[in-house]
């Protein structure tokens, strides 16, 4: 027996909790098609105890999310502890058929990481670990298309997006031929994730720019609740939900698509923006200040016009003084869908922090992650409003952007990308 084969035993050993549902019971949702299912007992851990008399990993290390699906994994599903975000470009030389072979790895490998079992030649990282919810997401930058000879098929869709006054792209560390995003809510899983694709890409591909981000931690808080950006704001509240009866149109390209970009049926368009929050400026500003550039209070979410969190903003609200309750250049008031058109995007952001710059400040914001059947009618229209008169503008800058087109999810025998690339 191989090291490679105990490495493969042990996971299994590990992960043996999940088999355990005939005591506790298999718990089962579906977000956008991605299953996810865990085996709980009544005290919130993992139900009995592995393969072997392993100890039971908990609920969050067994969470698994499935690899196929009508839509990938990593749109719908709940926001992780950890996020990696790498773009790479096609190595000289390569083309339509080293993209189809890198692929296929990538979907391999994917497919045993997401089901918390470690892929051939597996450096152990991640040993002791199981799934913890990890999602592998993979698509298609601009370029992408012209380096494969599938220029006729790119959608219209991947124009690029105008530029913003409020601009300040690093172009190094934009766009790119390709794009993963990884999630897991343990920090060595989705460390694990990244090495293994990153090695998967072998001479096929090189890194153009990777980005690490964070949420916080399933289970620190009493209750589930929206989550906060490095600003203290309750961050993702307008979000459209999967049961908005518009939701699917919205977020994903219909399944009867036809054209050059049928291929893209069940996928989405993922914007990605790293934004520096300019947090020694924004922590100066007294808390009824930051609450009126944002239009809701810091504590809860609630809009200034009063209710809870998922209250309708009452924008033509006055105070005592006349004035509008949530200011006219708030930032929930600009990029309200009521007030763009019905324009809408689902939120899927992890915060970051990478040290402190040269001039003293944090080198920390968002990275801003959106999903939308069209850009061009989701991101882009909310965008520019914003880039006209944002309250919020004053304390954030855009370092880089891409945009990216995610196919649907790959179905049983196939990698992701099969139906552009062999179609």
């Amino acid at each position: 027996m191989t090291e490679n084969d105990n490495l493969e035993i042990s996971r299994r050993r590990l992960l043996g909790t999940v088999g355990a549902a005939g005591a506790a019971g298999l718990v089962i949702g579906a977000a956008g098609g991605a299953g996810v299912s865990a085996a709980v007992s009544g005290d919130g851990t993992a139900a009995g105890t592995g393969a072997g008399g392993a100890p039971a990993l908990t609920t969050v290390g067994a969470t698994e999310v499935m690899f196929h699906g009508k839509h990938q994994a990593g749109i719908t599903d709940p926001l992780q502890a950890r996020g990696h975000l790498i773009a790479f470009d096609l190595a000289p030389g390569a083309g339509r058929k080293e993209a189809i072979a890198l692929l296929r790895r990538w979907s391999v490998s994917a497919k045993a990481l997401m089901a918390g079992k470690a892929p051939a030649g597996d450096t152990g990282v991640a040993l002791d670990a199981g799934p913890s919810s990890l999602t592998v997401t993979i698509g298609f930058g601009r370029t992408f298309f012209d380096r494969t000879g599938l220029a006729a098929r790119r959608p219209a869709q991947l124009d690029p997006l105008p530029a913003f006054s409020s601009d300040a792209l690093d172009p190094r560390r934009s766009e790119g031929d390709l794009w993963v995003q990884i999630g897991a809510d343990d920090a060595l899983v989705a460390f694990h994730a990244l090495r293994t694709l990153q090695k998967d890409a072998g001479d096929a591909a090189r890194v153009r720019w990777q980005m690490n981000g964070f949420n916080r931690s399933a289970g620190a808080t009493a209750k589930p609740m929206t989550a906060r950006n490095l600003m203290g704001q309750v961050d993702g509240t307008g979000n459209p939900k999967p049961t908005d009866p518009d939701f699917d149109r919205r977020i994903f390209v219909p399944a009867g698509a036809t054209g050059p970009a049928a291929w893209m049926a069940g996928g989405s368009y993922a914007v990605v923006r790293r934004i520096r929050m300019l947090l020694d400026d924004w922590e100066k500003l007294p808390l009824d200040r930051q609450e009126k550039v944002i239009g809701r209070r810091k504590s809860d979410g609630a809009p200034l016009t009063g209710g809870t969190e998922t209250t309708e903003l009452e924008l033509n609200k006055l105070g005592p003084d006349g004035k509008l309750v949530i200011p006219d250049n708030a930032h929930s008031r600009i990029s309200a869908p009521e007030q763009n058109g019905g324009a809408a995007m689902l939120r899927r952001p992890f915060s970051f922090h990478d040290g402190i710059g040269p001039d003293g400040t944090p080198d920390a914001g968002l990275l801003f992650i959106c999903w939308q059947a069209d850009p061009l009618r989701g991101f882009v229209p909310v965008q520019r409003k914003l880039d006209r008169g944002d309250a919020l503008s004053e304390f954030i800058r855009h370092e880089s952007s891409g945009l990216f087109a995610v196919p649907g999810g790959p179905a049983e025998g196939e990698y992701v990308g099969q139906r552009l690339l062999e179609s």
